[in-house]
């Protein structure tokens, strides 16, 4: 091939070539404190430094000679279809970082041909995110507080098509960033869905998260509210093989192995170490997302070939978020799908079906 055959190696006229730009522009846009509540995680953030070391343990084992070209990203997701398996975290205080918020990254999803996850503490209600990006904003995420059943009838209202529960946050992880910041952000970047009948007001909804007096459900009541909303849901917030069988006989659809993002228990194990324990739990029974510590396409690579069905982005897509708006989260969407891709080829996997533990080894 001759010089002239290509125009360049790689891309020249992008914003961003790869994540780790996204990533600087999106720290550099933010304030310290908001910076800090970003990055930060629980306690000493033990979790948070495990999440990305059990990625870097874990190596992909090539399969060369394959013939593999062109492999397909598409799956579905609870009936979801989806161009490539990524949902986007419920990241509340959306506007914290851009403007639109929410509203971006659904619109992101959209175009993508992924989905979002659409918080129950975010700037923009669940009504106006799907009014926004009626195909992606399809997840529905709320607390298992008094006001469940009037939240998930919005959420059933507006269109959306299952719940993804909060299991793991009766009450908000020992933040230190937080705390040595004095961090006091506006509580209306929160307070979307606080309108309406029956909504909760926002400083009380904060006040539940904070006061550890304040009542918490168990696996029984969560069982019983998810029955009468008769909408399909998610537990999110899965770390155990114990857990699991609790989420899956309270009658969880799908579960999401998930530490929060290292911003709950401190120490905590890493997720992608709980994944494969999960997996053995559920055995197939109902799908399984992953999220924590994710930070490139290898990172989906080895969540996917490890057992997740899907990849839940919660601080990449906020850095898409910060760093452009809608266009960040787009990017940060179209950059993990061509690593994605790219390594399923150098693996030897056509499709998201050939990814198996066997491709992942251990340093």
């Amino acid at each position: 091939m001759t010089t002239s055959a290509i125009s360049s190696m790689y891309p020249q006229d992008v914003d961003f070539a790869a994540l780790e730009e996204i990533r600087d522009s999106a720290l550099q846009t933010l304030a310290a404190d908001v910076r800090d509540f970003l990055e930060g995680g629980a306690g000493g953030e033990a979790t948070l430094r495990a999440n990305r070391s059990a990625f870097e343990r874990r190596v992909i084992r090539p399969r060369p000679m394959s013939g593999v070209n062109n492999p397909r990203t598409d799956t579905t997701f609870l009936g979801i279809p989806l161009a490539v398996p990524i949902l986007t975290a419920p990241f509340g205080g959306d506007a914290l970082f851009h403007p639109q918020g929410q509203l971006a990254v659904a619109r992101a999803n959209a175009t993508c041909g992924t989905a979002s996850i659409v918080p129950e503490a975010g700037t923009y209600s669940y009504e106006q995110v799907a009014q926004a990006a009626p195909t992606s904003a399809v997840i529905a995420q709320l607390h298992p507080f008094e006001h469940f059943e009037v939240a998930a009838q919005r959420a059933q209202t507006a269109g959306y098509r299952a719940l993804c529960v909060t299991v793991d946050c009766p009450t908000a992880g020992f933040r230190v960033r937080n705390r040595m910041n004095r961090f006091d952000p506006d509580l209306s970047y929160f307070a979307g869905n606080t309108v309406g009948e029956g909504a909760p007001d926002v400083a009380e909804m904060f006040g539940r998260l904070v006061n550890h007096g304040a009542p918490t459900w168990d696996w029984d009541r969560l069982a019983e509210a998810t029955n009468r909303c008769g909408m399909p849901w998610i537990a999110k917030g899965v770390l155990t093989a114990e857990a699991a069988v609790k989420a899956l006989e309270a009658g969880a659809d799908a579960i999401v192995v998930s530490n929060h993002g290292g911003r709950q228990i401190d120490p905590a194990p890493a997720s992608l170490d709980a994944l494969p324990e999960v997996v053995a739990a559920v055995a197939g029974q109902v799908p399984i997302a992953f999220d924590s510590g994710v930070r490139n396409g290898s990172d989906l690579f080895l969540a996917l070939a490890l057992g997740a069905d899907v990849v839940v982005l919660g601080r990449l897509a906020v850095y898409g978020l910060a760093a452009r708006g809608e266009a960040g989260v787009r990017r940060t969407i179209e950059l993990l799908a061509d690593e994605l891709r790219t390594l399923m080829i150098l693996a030897g996997a056509s499709s998201l079906a050939d990814l198996d533990a066997t491709m992942v080894g251990t340093r």
